[in-house]
């Protein structure tokens, strides 16, 4: 190497030539080139180490997000730890059996409060039923429903403040724009009483709601104020929570049902077809005509009515017109 090139080399790094000549064979500028190096790489190991991630990376990292997010937008930890759960939408009859749900209801409500009622389905989701359990509002009365034909139970849900507002509409209580005081005390019989021939007309309902795809009848179990004892299934299994919400005027509340997977897997098949209109996908028109037709239909049938053995003598006994007892 010549010595202008050194002396460029020397000058790349930053290193004069007047050091390299006063340290005679150039020994101090290769203990800087050294030094320059191992503080480099101690510089990048320790960026290496020091690297934080931040709240944005974290989230990503654990499955959160600040927004809203659906059951088919889960990542990460949180998509781990649901992977058990099934997404309503996998059944597309539900919804519609519980949207007929809200329209009885509605009617029902009416008749029973002679108030103007309305019910509207805010949510369909899956949950599980610990975590279902540990969210629950309390002061709240938990119904714990059997369906008789499924042989399995489900949960009914109904929050204080319509409970508060039901029995101020029965009660006559007068309208206006005050808040319900929720006070922390056991709901009397009375509260109990009605509560429950409310849940009754909910439940005579879902019979309805679910006779065209498949009859079954709910009744109340028991009643409870304790999630505690309204435990009908593991904490880790998966169920569909229905929230559905009940306004009459300026009051209202809700009402959630819940129905573990295990509770509706009688009627799985059912619930994964698809249809179009109220009969479920059944066309008494078509059926009426497809009827008619085969009746009228005309078929070429051949058939042996019926065989018999005879000795070899009897052909020649044998005549025209001769019966033969069959």
């Amino acid at each position: 190497m010549s010595e202008s090139d050194t002396d460029d080399l020397l000058k790349e790094f930053g290193i004069s030539g007047d050091e390299e000549s006063s340290d005679g064979d150039g020994e101090g500028a290769a203990a800087e080139w050294a030094a320059m190096i191992e503080g480099g790489d101690e510089d990048e190991d320790g960026a290496a180490v020091d690297r934080i991630l931040n709240q944005d990376e974290i989230d990503n990292l654990l499955g959160f997000d600040s927004g809203d997010m659906g059951i088919g937008d889960l990542s990460g930890v949180q998509a781990l730890i649901n992977s058990a759960l099934v997404s309503y939408e996998r059944l597309p009859m539900l919804e519609i059996v519980f949207d007929r749900l809200v329209r009885l209801t509605t009617t029902s409500l009416r008749n029973f409060t002679s108030d103007n009622v309305e019910v509207s389905l805010d949510s369909i989701t899956s949950v599980r039923f610990g975590d279902y359990l540990n969210s629950i509002p309390l002061p709240a009365i938990l119904t714990v429903i059997k369906a008789e034909e499924w042989d399995n139970f489900g949960l009914m849900t109904v929050e204080s403040n319509l409970i508060y507002s039901m029995i101020d509409v029965l009660l006559g209580g007068r309208r206006g724009n005050n808040t319900i005081r929720v006070e922390g005390r056991p709901y009397t019989t009375i509260e109990m009483s009605l509560t429950n021939r409310m849940i009754e007309l909910i439940l005579d309902d879902m019979h309805k709601a679910f006779e065209p795809l498949t009859p079954v009848n709910f009744k109340i179990e028991r009643m409870e104020t304790n999630p505690r004892f309204a435990a009908i299934a593991r904490p880790a299994n998966a169920a569909i929570l229905i929230e559905l919400r009940i306004d009459m005027d300026d009051r209202g509340g809700k009402v959630e049902i819940l129905l573990p997977y295990a509770t509706i897997e009688p009627i799985r098949e059912q619930l994964l077809q698809m249809f179009m209109g109220e009969k479920f996908g059944r066309d008494p028109i078509w059926e009426g005509h497809l009827a008619t037709e085969i009746f009228n239909a005309d078929t070429a049938i051949e058939a042996v009515l019926h065989e018999w053995e005879i000795p070899p003598f009897g052909y020649v006994e044998i005549r025209r017109g001769r019966y033969t007892h069959v």
